[in-house]
């Protein structure tokens, strides 16, 4: 049996959770209060009333508690401010904990009940005793939650290589697996600093265009192959996709030129 729902963000670009929308008229764009696992959360609607099969719900399926109103607005401000000062706390308390530990964000939780701070660290940190400072001090649930360099930059923002804005902080809901086997198949180069994001790790920029080399390639020669060229035989030293064109090194002058895949005939690889 479908289920009618309305899809919710609470981040920018980050995971869209189904809701329902309990006879609620709401259009993309609207901000809405839901109940969610951590409590009553503000949330806005990014994709409108559709019907979702039941094996796509995550149960138990939550419902809308209201459209946002100015109060709702004001609150967000009133949390936004603490944080700020939270982060400044925390901070301060790492520093005389003397933990090895980098902070990157702070969040509460709309209704109050929780405060959670992400932070980095190259091992396990035993942050009990931050904990009970924190506890005493904000009078509050406290989470402290351990993340990866990617989730930091996602968190933190930036801009890429490519001048814009970093993927993941703008409009990637989830990390992709990214392979060095990915920039070897489109041919670039596997220097770190070319083919690595302001995280330290692998783009993931990589992922997009790697499904079309994987199909284009079957269309290709592979690099050693034997080839008629319309100059003769040859050996395949290249491959350009985009183009769809191949480099051949020519048997008997050793020239290496460029052709059209359409124009050489395949022979058994070398």
């Amino acid at each position: 049996m479908p289920y009618k729902v309305v899809g919710v963000r609470f981040k920018k670009a980050g995971k869209i959770y189904f809701f329902e929308p309990d006879g609620f008229e709401l259009s993309e764009g609207d901000n809405v209060i839901v109940e969610t696992a951590r409590g009553i959360e503000f949330g806005q609607v990014v994709s409108e009333s559709m019907e979702v099969a039941e094996e796509d719900i995550v149960q138990p399926l939550k419902k809308v508690i209201r459209k946002a109103e100015k109060e709702d607005m004001d609150q967000i401000e009133i949390n936004q401010e603490k944080e700020v000062r939270a982060f400044q706390v925390a901070e301060e308390k790492i520093a005389k904990h003397n933990l090895p530990m980098k902070l990157v964000n702070v969040e509460q939780t709309f209704d109050g009940n929780k405060i959670i701070f992400y932070f980095t660290a190259d091992g396990r940190i035993d942050f009990r005793e931050l904990v009970k400072d924190l506890a005493g001090v904000f009078r509050t649930r406290i989470e402290l939650r351990q993340i990866g360099v990617r989730d930091e930059a996602k968190m933190i923002g930036g801009l890429g290589c490519c001048g814009r804005e970093l993927c993941c902080c703008s409009w990637l809901s989830d990390f992709v697996s990214v392979s060095i086997r990915m920039a070897k198949e489109q041919n670039l180069s596997l220097n770190p600093t070319k083919i690595s994001g302001i995280c330290g790790r692998l783009m993931c920029c990589l992922k997009y265009e790697n499904e079309l080399y994987e199909q284009e390639r079957e269309n290709f020669p592979e690099a050693g192959s034997r080839v008629i060229s319309p100059d003769g035989e040859g050996k395949v030293t290249g491959r350009n996709i985009f183009k769809r064109t191949v480099s051949v090194e020519l048997k008997e002058s050793k020239i290496i030129k460029s052709y059209p895949i359409n124009e050489v005939t395949f022979k058994n690889k070398e």
